[in-house]
């Protein structure tokens, strides 16, 4: 009998390097698990649009799918935007089912390369002088910007930095500037900027950039910048244990500090409201965001 197909789920970019990063990775995972069907497509922003890719291995005759979302935090994308996505799917092709997976982070084989991007940039002798910027995707949800500040306080421990402090490229404070401000206010003489992405971007791009702005401005603060994850082989098998604990049904996602189901202050109205798939400019139908595919938080 045939596993349940592997289908991860991005959330798409402008940037036609990332989004190849994207599909090559999973070209990857399908070539590192012979016997297991490997798709993967986006929500929104680039192809292949999620629709293309269950058509596929449906065409290949899977009916089961475990669904991996291929982001780092539990933000509204992985909340909200993906489950609804699959359960317009599941309209689509009768008789599939969809077991959904959680984020990838935050997971020591994520910290280990974050670590290695660290590495790459700053020596032993030199970690008690160097304060890192972990730099988040940013969101309007509370919980998936915590997330974040979880990673760098892990990051931090045992590792003998100065500090590990966070910023966020878009939709939450501090942005890439203040966070190194506030780096440089702490007595930061040298600062390295490590953007939290799994993958090159637009995003990462405008970390990049936004921290030679600041650079050039201030000489007195060395600024060394570090890579995105990455491809890397703790990602693959990440995403290979996200998809194991989704077929054992054990997903342990963190429910305690989501504003889909706890009153945050200034987040009372999101409480229970339902979610809707995003409409990806490549798929046909339901562009009209029908009532019929609202999806409530009652299940994650």
């Amino acid at each position: 009998m045939t596993p349940p197909a592997l289908l991860l789920v991005g959330h798409g970019t402008r940037d036609e390097a990332g989004a190849e990063a994207f599909r090559d990775f999973v070209r990857q995972l399908g070539e590192r698990n012979p016997g297991l069907p490997v798709g993967g497509g986006f929500i929104e922003l680039s192809p292949p649009p999620l629709a293309d890719a269950v058509a596929e291995l449906v065409a290949g005759g899977a009916s089961r799918f475990a669904a991996v979302p291929l982001v780092l935090v539990s933000a509204g994308h992985a909340k909200g935007d993906i489950p609804a996505a699959l359960a317009r799917e599941e309209q689509r092709h009768p008789g599939t089912s969809y077991a959904y997976g959680r984020p990838l982070g935050p997971h020591p084989g994520l910290l280990a390369v974050l670590d290695r991007r660290l590495e790459e940039q700053v020596t032993l002798a030199e970690r008690a002088d160097t304060t890192v910027l972990l730099v988040g995707r940013g969101s309007t949800d509370p919980d998936a910007n915590a997330e974040v500040c979880k990673v760098a306080r892990l990051l931090w421990e045992g590792r003998g930095y100065a500090g590990v402090e966070t910023a966020f490229v878009s939709l939450a404070a501090p942005d890439v500037p203040s966070g190194l401000d506030r780096c440089a206010r702490l007595g930061a003489r040298r600062v390295v900027v490590l953007p939290y992405f799994l993958f090159t971007g637009i995003l990462p791009e405008r970390v990049r950039q936004q921290a030679e702005g600041w650079a050039a401005a201030h000489p007195e603060v060395e600024v060394r910048q570090a890579d995105v994850i990455g491809p890397e082989p703790e990602l693959a098998e990440l995403v290979m244990e996200r998809y194991r604990e989704t077929l054992k049904g054990d997903l342990r996602m963190n429910c305690d500090t989501c504003m889909y189901r706890i009153k945050l202050p200034g987040f009372e109205e999101r409480v229970g409201s339902p979610q809707q798939p995003h409409h990806h400019p490549d798929d046909p139908s339901h562009s009209h965001g029908h009532s019929h595919d609202g999806h409530h938080h009652h299940a994650h």
